[in-house]
């Protein structure tokens, strides 16, 4: 953080903190209404369209990889030019755009390049927009701003699903008029980053990082190393929703305009826990992570035939997001001790990307297989995963903040 903050009562920091927090959050909701509603329909969509299991699997693992993969290079770019700013700005902007054209389409070729061209755009305002939040939130502690951060997301995440929910139950398997809606909330967004750029302090706008010779040479150490081993079991073995919304659909376990309330749920399970995980985080550090490995093996559930069982799984599904989306992001401010912020949640994104790639595509050719096929792999990366991160909770980080 600055050097000038450091005067500033702490009451008052941590009031500046939270604002800036809660702008972001603004942000990211409306943002969230647009590619959160979107995904929430994209696997029915793309049955509609003619695509198979390993296909949506393809489509989803392949967008997976753009959005995350490619941050490494984004959050280079993001501390070498400390364009933090614009490429979130940039970013946003391609977002708002892609999803949109997506109900204009009617192969799933292009289907395909909207869905990465919308990933690339979180690819490039994720390193910079999660360095000027890490950032502003040290003085609540990271866990609990970016648990704040995403509850307030997963409100637009699940008020997307409920909207496109709405509009294919008043017009059944309208997917032009259900994507064309959401630029709306896309105008809205950018009105608000537009806001919120004006108004954030000083102090956050511009973050310290690590000269570009130091973030290019630099090695991570092994605690690190062993952060993105347990990411990348973790995510390799997590089904994407386009998935289980294929499963859902072509089972019919539940019809067009359920799954995307299915989803909704999922939102708001996945606010609260963020919450919750968050503010565990900064006071007892990785051990809270423990229970994610668990809960991915549990949403496996909601590959089952049974109604009441597919709820609690697609529940559960949430928790996993909430802590993702959270927790594992807060650790990597924490864990970025030898490379610029931006470049460190490259990093970790890069190995998250890629292991949602190699797991979108395996578990949707297993689930052709056999739906037990993709259980068993499930449940053996998730062993694996809890494997290492017992061992890397043996080491704690000196660094984990204390509770505010």
């Amino acid at each position: 953080m600055a050097d000038h903050q450091s005067t500033e009562p702490g009451a008052t920091l941590r009031r500046r903190a939270l604002m800036t927090v809660v702008t972001f959050g603004i942000v990211s909701l409306l943002a969230d209404i647009v590619y959160e509603g979107a995904r929430s329909i994209i696997g029915p969509y793309l049955f509609t369209l003619g695509a198979s299991a390993a296909a949506v699997g393809l489509i989803s693992g392949l967008g997976e990889f753009a959005g995350y993969a490619l941050r490494t290079i984004t959050g280079m770019i993001a501390d070498k030019t400390q364009g933090y700013w614009g490429m979130t700005i940039a970013g946003y902007g391609l977002t708002v755009v892609a999803v949109p054209l997506l109900g204009w389409v009617g192969r799933v070729d292009l289907a395909l390049a909207l869905v990465v061209a919308e990933r690339l755009g979180k690819a490039i305002r994720s390193p910079a927009r999660d360095t000027l939040i890490a950032n502003a939130a040290e003085p609540l502690g990271r866990g609990w701003g970016f648990g704040i951060h995403e509850a307030l997301d997963q409100i637009g995440a699940v008020a997307g699903p409920l909207l496109l929910a709405l509009v294919l139950a008043l017009r059944d398997t309208d997917y032009k008029l259900a994507f064309t809606i959401l630029a709306v909330p896309g105008v809205l967004a950018m009105i608000a980053l537009g806001v919120a750029r004006r108004t954030t302090p000083e102090y956050v706008k511009h973050s310290q990082s690590t000269s570009t010779d130091e973030t290019t040479s630099a090695r991570l150490d092994r605690r690190p190393r062993m952060y993105l081993t347990f990411v990348f079991l973790s995510a390799l073995g997590f089904a994407p929703f386009p998935l289980i919304a294929f499963h859902l659909t072509q089972r019919s376990v539940a019809g067009d305009a359920q799954i995307p309330l299915m989803f909704a749920l999922a939102m708001a399970v996945d606010a609260v826990v963020a919450l919750v995980s968050g503010r565990m985080y900064d006071r007892r550090g990785l051990r809270v992570l423990l229970v994610l490995p668990l809960l991915s093996v549990l949403a496996a559930i909601v590959f089952t035939t049974t109604g009441w069982i597919v709820w609690v799984g697609v529940a559960t599904w949430g928790a996993v997001m909430g802590i993702q989306e959270s927790t594992l992001r807060a650790a990597v401010g924490d864990l970025a001790t030898s490379t610029g912020p931006a470049t460190a949640y490259g990093i970790f994104n890069a190995a998250y990307g890629i292991a949602l790639l190699i797991g979108g595509v395996a578990l949707g050719a297993l689930y052709e297989v056999a739906i037990l096929a993709m259980v068993v792999m499930i449940i053996a990366s998730q062993i694996a995963a809890a494997v290492v991160l017992r061992t890397l909770v043996a080491q704690p980080l000196s660094n984990v903040p204390a509770s505010p």
